[in-house]
């Protein structure tokens, strides 16, 4: 599994070391965000017996091949230069990472005869939503507007094309919007609470008015093993699916949610509408139900008090 010490990369190792599998993981420890947080994800599987680690950057294609030589049944490849706003000034670093460090993972199956990827797409792929409608694969597909959800959907062209050059097994996951404990800091959920535990004001882009499909760890975690085990069972298999709650939650609701379950009401900050972010995400899931069974099962205001109680009494929740 690549990105095996983020947030989503963390909750599913445990997750697949909880049920007997084997598991190797790789992280670069990237910048983007404390080392400490990360090697605080690992730490409750580290010592696992049936959890291997390798400190390996996907950009480095030498030590990609030199380090990994065990074979194995299915790539998980959660791994990406991550944040929609930071790749507006960084194009070329998510490139790097997204775009070409999936070929050198891809490479290095086809070196080890692995013929089975789960791929950890994104909902920015789909670009603006200007009828807020439910996206489904295949239909609602606009153009990127961030480099980040470019190396995204690039990244799917690319696997695409290795399934029918090399005959892969791949199910590529648009994620929407996940959020829980262990989530990055960067994200809006956490730096909301962060605010309003220390008695800042909540900076808010735009008016409110745009939404999101937050979906809890748990149920993408469902959705990741669902599609693992599908992988296994079956062969020639190429789709996207998306993986969502299908609720989308407009912004200034998730900013008063917050307040009510934390019990304290602060200023809101209302700034300009960032470049690269989408208007508006929702999830069709019927694919995703009718070939994996996945079916969401936390809603909002649940997920939030399992990350409320999580971050303000750093207890571990356990997706």
């Amino acid at each position: 599994m690549s990105g095996c010490a983020g947030f989503i990369g963390s909750h599913t190792c445990e997750s697949l070391l909880d049920q007997g599998h084997e598991v190797i993981g790789i992280d670069n420890f990237s910048k983007f965000y404390a080392k400490d947080l990360k090697v605080r994800n690992m730490s409750l599987f580290y010592e696992h017996p049936n959890f291997t680690f390798y400190e390996i950057d996907i950009r480095n294609r030498d030590l990609l091949f030199s380090t990994l030589t065990e074979s194995v049944d299915v790539v998980i490849h959660l791994a990406a230069k991550a944040g929609v706003r930071p790749s507006m000034d960084k194009m070329e670093e998510y490139i790097q990472v997204n775009l070409e460090g999936t070929r050198n993972l891809l490479d290095w199956m086809l070196s080890k005869a692995c013929k089975k990827l789960f791929f950890a797409s994104s909902s920015s792929v789909y670009g603006n939503n200007i009828n807020q409608s439910p996206s489904k694969e295949g239909e609602n597909d606009n153009a990127p507007i961030s480099p980040y959800a470019y190396t995204k959907r690039s990244a799917e062209l690319l696997i695409n094309t290795y399934h029918d050059m090399y005959q892969l097994d791949t199910i590529m996951a648009r994620f929407f919007s996940v959020y829980g404990p262990r989530q990055r800091p960067d994200l809006a959920i956490y730096k909301f609470a962060d605010a309003i535990k220390n008695d800042r004001p909540l900076d808010m882009y735009g008016d409110g008015s745009t939404a999101r499909d937050y979906t809890f760890i748990s149920d993408i975690i469902d959705g990741i093993n669902n599609g693992v085990d599908y992988l296994l069972r079956n062969e020639n298999v190429s789709t996207i699916i998306n993986l969502g709650n299908g609720n989308p939650v407009r912004l200034s609701e998730l900013i008063q949610t917050l307040q009510e379950l934390i019990g304290k009401q602060n200023d809101i900050n209302q700034l300009e509408e960032q470049k690269g972010d989408v208007n508006f995400t929702c999830a069709n899931i019927q694919l995703a139900s009718s070939l994996l069974g996945y079916e969401p099962q936390v809603p909002l205001k649940v997920g939030l008090k399992h990350f409320i109680d999580w971050y303000f009494n750093t207890k571990e929740f356990k997706a």
